[in-house]
């Protein structure tokens, strides 16, 4: 279990989301995040397809609606409990839009559906339940595959937010969690040109690791987006 050195749980995340959210408004003067990669690998498809490419290890599809490109692509399993997606949002129509973890779920083959777990509620469960290393993995995870998108920069995503908690939290431990939990997807307001980035959780209590074959369902920006998940991810 994560320590925060005697600080209730509910509080600290409280303050946590405070601080991440006031992160994630317009006003950045960054470059806004740039259209899915067409080379290294990109697999052109029909119009209303979504776009497939590989990058650091992992399988992203892409697609954009009048103007609004989402990205996702799964990520190996390293917290217990969870199935954990990867997601960016740009902004390229004209009006500003609001992107939240509720914007998305995950419909099994069986049905079933998913809904994501919000923000406050994943970083209470990572600060109480998780393993330092099994966060330290999944931020590094993380870290690793976004940096490796080559043609995305986020304008207030996790870059963003994990600068804003480690700026709140002088205290080793607090830093520490802090900057795990950055990894987040918080509500946030972009801007035409602005985009962002965060993971999905998805509460998973059964016996399969795994999110399974199914679809994803992103329901954002005032478009709907459906990605057909087929095959699983090898765990890294």
């Amino acid at each position: 279990m994560l320590s925060i050195n005697g600080c209730g749980i509910a509080a600290f995340t409280r303050n946590l989301l405070t601080a991440l959210v006031l992160t994630c408004v317009p006003g950045s003067s960054q470059q806004p995040g740039a259209p899915p990669p067409q080379g290294n690998g990109a697999k052109q498809e029909a119009p209303g397809l979504p776009m497939e490419f590989q990058s650091h290890g992992l399988d992203y599809e892409a697609l954009t609606r009048n103007g609004i490109t989402v990205m996702f692509a799964p990520l190996p399993p390293h917290i217990k409990d969870f199935n954990i997606v990867q997601v960016t949002v740009t902004n390229g129509s004209l009006v500003s839009w609001t992107v939240k973890p509720s914007d998305f779920s995950f419909v099994r083959q069986n049905g079933t559906v998913l809904s994501s777990v919000s923000a406050d509620e994943v970083v209470e469960s990572l600060l109480e339940k998780a393993s330092r290393n099994d966060v330290i993995k999944l931020q590094l995870l993380y870290e690793d595959s976004i940096y490796a998108l080559s043609n995305f920069r986020s304008t207030n995503g996790y870059e963003q937010r994990r600068e804003a908690a480690m700026a709140q939290f002088v205290n080793r431990s607090f830093k520490a969690a802090a900057a795990a939990s950055a990894i987040t997807l918080v509500p946030t307001k972009l801007k035409p040109g602005d985009s962002t980035d965060g993971a999905i959780f998805f509460e998973n209590r059964t016996k399969e690791k795994m999110l399974g074959p199914g679809r994803l369902i992103a329901k954002t920006c005032g478009e709907t987006f459906i990605f057909e998940v087929y095959g699983e991810i090898k765990t890294r």
